[in-house]
């Protein structure tokens, strides 16, 4: 079903987020990068690597706890061969949180040492917090900082919007905006992000959104249709098709037996979102 409006956003603060990563980039050590587990590709800003240069990068694959974890594991390795580090987290409940420091001290191993010769043991590691809205960013800090959120800190070259927050592992983390982007050229990723809500389910065509959900699912995850759905895996038909039965499944019928495919879809959205139909990731790496 390929009938989806295209989907746009229109960020109003994108220039002025850009410039004050630019201009903050020179005081931290390195960059921490969360993406969505279940759609790392499509939740990354593709302007990030232009935008944080040649900084040392740790990838956090957050929300791990609601993607396929075989999935997962392909993008650790996918991401580990561009050279990035790489953490899973689920930073809601805190899982693979501890993992951050001493990820970043291996990462920064090279320049500790440096600091160390220079007499400055002990010196906190400075970095900067990216990602886009909904992407877990500030339970992630508030995990990081113990579950206080520190001041904002004057200090120099920093805008008071931003934040400097102290951690529990001698970590300071520079706090900075949700970073989007000026507009969604790729609309198979604005497709994932929307279906991950992502982006706010006001503006979408919510049935087309939840058949595009549902023609993917009976592809890749059929057992997982079948389970909750009642649709078994050798069921033909396009995703409309799908939430049609779905609807009659769940028994979500208008007047006279017409399938009511608005309240299936708003069902799909959220059983989705809820991790009820599993965790399931949206996207795999490229091979090769």
């Amino acid at each position: 079903m390929d009938d989806m409006k295209d989907i746009q956003w229109f960020p109003g603060h994108m220039a002025k987020t850009r410039r004050q990563i630019a201009r903050s980039l020179p005081l931290v050590d390195a960059a921490a990068e969360l993406l969505d587990a279940r759609i790392p590709m499509s939740s990354r800003n593709p302007e990030m690597n232009r935008m944080t240069g040649k900084k040392p990068r740790l990838i956090i694959l957050n929300k791990a706890d609601m993607a396929d974890p075989d999935v997962t594991q392909q993008w650790v390795n996918y991401y580990k061969k561009q050279g990035f580090a790489v953490i899973t987290a689920d930073s809601k409940a805190g899982k693979g949180v501890k993992q951050f420091a001493p990820a970043l001290r291996e990462l920064l191993r090279d320049q500790l040492a440096r600091y160390e010769a220079k007499g400055m043991k002990g010196r906190p590691i400075r970095v900067m917090i990216l990602g886009i809205p909904n992407v877990g960013k500030s339970s992630l800090i508030n995990r990081l900082a113990g579950g206080k959120r520190a001041k904002a800190e004057d200090r120099a070259g920093v805008t008071r919007t931003q934040q400097w927050i102290k951690t529990t592992d001698g970590v300071e983390l520079l706090d900075t905006p949700g970073v989007l982007w000026p507009k969604l050229d790729d609309q198979e990723a604005a497709v994932r992000l929307a279906m991950t809500g992502a982006i706010r389910d006001d503006i979408l065509d919510k049935e087309a959104l939840a058949a595009r959900l549902l023609a993917f699912l009976h592809t890749e995850y059929p057992q997982a249709v079948a389970e909750r759905y009642k649709i078994p895996p050798e069921q033909e038909g396009d995703g409309f098709a799908l939430l049609e039965l779905t609807a009659k499944n769940r028994g979500m019928l208008l007047s006279g037996g017409v399938p009511n495919t608005e309240r299936a879809a708003i069902t799909v959205l959220d059983e989705f979102r809820g991790t009820k139909l599993g965790r399931i990731s949206l996207e795999k790496p490229e091979k090769g």
